[in-house]
């Protein structure tokens, strides 16, 4: 018994067919894509690839990052934008008071002392009695008790 029928169902070739070249010249767009991928693509992944090696042997990380200090006011030039930058925002200019200012420095610093007096004293008043295990809600309710405080005080 047949399980088909050749005259519906021919038998497929045993062989695929050559595709019929009508020209003997080569195809033009295969020669420029060969041309592109060994004259451009092989050598510049050649190049990145070594470039990735060399990068992740040297890779350095963040946290051994070696930054530039910047440089106290005697070691600035003049025209400095460093110098100008910390002359314009008035800092640093009592850095080293005792040592730059001589006996005179409580003095000519007198502003700046006064201010870090005044900032130490608010963070002594905020954060002072909170301790190593301090969180988010012991400081708050100590601000809490703070301004009932000060209400009590100017009522």
């Amino acid at each position: 018994m047949k399980d088909h029928d050749k005259a519906a169902y021919p038998e497929p070739p045993r062989k695929t067919p050559v595709a019929d070249k009508q020209t003997s010249l080569p195809n033009p767009a295969v020669i420029l894509t060969n041309l592109f991928y060994y004259s451009v693509d092989v050598p510049v992944s050649t190049f990145k690839g070594a470039l990735d090696s060399i990068r992740s042997n040297n890779k350095s990380v963040y946290y051994h990052q070696k930054f530039r200090r910047v440089p106290e006011l005697t070691d600035c030039e003049n025209g400095d934008y460093l110098l100008e930058e910390r002359l314009q925002s008035g800092s640093g200019d009592c850095e080293d008071s005792p040592a730059a200012e001589g006996s005179s420095y409580k003095q000519n610093c007198a502003k700046e002392i006064e201010q870090f007096e005044e900032t130490s004293n608010n963070f002594q008043l905020r954060y002072g009695d909170l301790g190593a295990y301090a969180s988010g809600r012991k400081c708050l309710m100590k601000q809490k008790e703070r301004m009932m405080a000060d209400q009590a005080q100017t009522s």
